[in-house]
């Protein structure tokens, strides 16, 4: 009957160590803080060594270890390695918890070295004074547990605490108590289960010893600690849903951070589209302008010019004759300021000659009003693009060489368009005086042009890049994949497209 009640126990005390650390294990995952992930593994191992050395001495009462009448010291040596290396375990447990770094938590494995050469040299020093049998194990078992379990508990019990403190700090204080808890049954584990070992010859175990619990309390020592074992399993694992809570938090924030992200991004297309509805009647009103003041003065004065050929072609032939070609070259000149202007709406060579030709006659155009020098280069040009693709990325080029003639202060422009297998590269680069693009993304007045060639990179699927920096000029670069953008073809999504940011 004591050997089933014994059993039992050992059974729960086993059990409880297990279930813990399987708990933990499965936890670990799902935890971000390192420093925490690093500490609790040590525990984990702790829980497995010290459940299998109790359910060992669960069989070895039962009877079920094979050979365990015939082999004793090889059983009772598994019984102490199990028992050596949990404590060991749990003795990085807590250093690693009172550790705030992974550097110092590498460090502090020192303080567990230093146990296990402690307790190399009392074996060697007991080793020469026991005879090679039962007794020795059963002061070996002593002395791991006074070397070992007592400063390995009571360095868990100090990380306990100072995990206290931390989950008090980042306002988890449910989980301040509960390692707090978890640190008190490691200490009464630690203290008052490891004082009492097994009877043996190496003081103070000869005296203090689990009979002497045993007659104190009235119960015997192993039953305490396995009370203790299942409070401090029942505690680490309410401690472990702070990996959970973390999650959730990390979850709300992210989901946070990303209304806050599309609120911000919809103020912006809000804040874009007046800006597009100024600009288009800005530019209605620059087109209206200059049709009055070009167009419609030279058509009326070549309304005019007619009229005063009319009636003076009988009477003065030869002077009518050069008001006709005066007439003529005002038709020629208004002729050409009409085809900039439309030219300025959209190239017609962007329909006919391709974007390659478009970009070089619109680089051309700038080189003949500005003293700036565009390089333009084309490579493995496709003229099956769609018609949106060409104009998205003829106006990224356009805003982006504006941008260069308004705040660069550069004298020479590279314009790369590269004809990829997926998809075009375009990259614009200047020599000017560059800029902090995070001081600009920052502002509170940002910069529209930019955010307008992001928008149609995004809006094609794309990606958009600028890189530059104060003295070193600016750098463009746009990839938009074809995906369909191709005439007569569907064309396949690219797997490595990037969003634009």
């Amino acid at each position: 009957m004591q050997s089933i009640y014994y059993s039992l126990i050992y059974f729960i005390y086993g059990l409880a160590f297990f279930s813990m650390g399987l708990a933990i294990m499965l936890e670990l995952a799902h935890g971000s803080d390192q420093r925490l992930r690093h500490a609790f593994r040590p525990l984990a191992v702790f829980g497995f060594l010290h459940g299998f050395h109790e359910w060992l001495e669960m069989w070895e009462i039962q009877g079920f270890l094979p050979g365990q009448y015939a082999y004793p010291i090889i059983w009772g040596g598994i019984d102490l390695a199990l028992l050596t290396f949990s404590f060991l375990s749990l003795a990085a447990f807590g250093v690693f918890l009172i550790s705030k770094s992974e550097q110092a938590q590498r460090y502090s494995l020192l303080i567990p070295l230093g146990l296990i050469l402690i307790w190399g040299v009392g074996m060697l020093l007991v080793r020469n004074q026991y005879p090679f049998d039962l007794d020795l194990l059963h002061v070996a078992h002593a002395w791991t547990r006074y070397a070992l379990a007592v400063p390995a508990a009571l360095l868990a019990c100090a990380g306990l605490i100072y995990q206290q403190r931390e989950f008090r700090k980042a306002g988890l204080a449910s989980f301040g108590r509960d390692s707090l808890w978890a640190a008190i049954a490691f200490l009464w584990y630690g203290v008052v289960g490891q004082t009492f070992p097994h009877e043996s010859p190496l003081p103070p175990s000869n005296l203090i010893n689990e009979d002497l619990f045993l007659d104190i309390f009235g119960f015997p020592v192993q039953l305490m600690r396995a009370i203790a074992a299942t409070l401090a399993a029942y505690f680490i694992i309410r401690v472990l849903r702070s990996f959970e809570v973390e999650t959730r938090r990390r979850i709300a924030d992210l989901q946070a951070a990303r209304l806050e992200e599309a609120q911000r991004r919809e103020a912006m297309r809000g804040e874009m589209l007046k800006r597009i509805v100024a600009a288009q009647e800005s530019e209605r009103q620059r087109i209206a302008r200059e049709l009055h003041d070009e167009t419609g003065q030279a058509l009326t004065a070549i309304g005019l010019g007619l009229r005063g050929i009319a009636t003076t072609i009988q009477d003065n032939g030869d002077r009518s004759i050069g008001n006709l070609r005066q007439l003529e070259e005002l038709v020629a000149n208004s002729l050409v300021e009409l085809q900039r202007l439309i030219a300025d709406l959209r190239p017609s060579h962007l329909d006919d000659l391709g974007l390659g030709a478009t970009l070089r006659w619109y680089s051309g155009e700038i080189e003949k009003r500005l003293p700036l020098k565009v390089k333009v280069s084309v490579a493995n040009e496709r003229f099956d693009l769609s018609t949106e693709l060409k104009t998205t990325l003829f106006r990224i080029t356009q805003e982006a060489l504006t941008n260069v003639i308004k705040h660069a202060d550069a004298n020479n422009v590279k314009v790369d368009l590269i004809y990829e297998y997926k998809g075009v590269q375009l990259e614009v680069v200047d020599d000017g005086v560059g800029f902090e693009p995070g001081a600009i993304q920052t502002t509170h007045r940002p910069s529209w042009g930019l955010i307008g060639m992001q928008e149609r990179a995004t809006l094609m699927g794309g990606n958009f890049e600028i890189r530059s920096y104060p003295g070193a000029g600016t750098r463009i670069e746009v990839y938009i994949p074809y995906n369909g953008q191709i005439e007569g073809e569907e064309g396949e999504e690219d797997e490595d497209t990037i969003i634009a940011g």
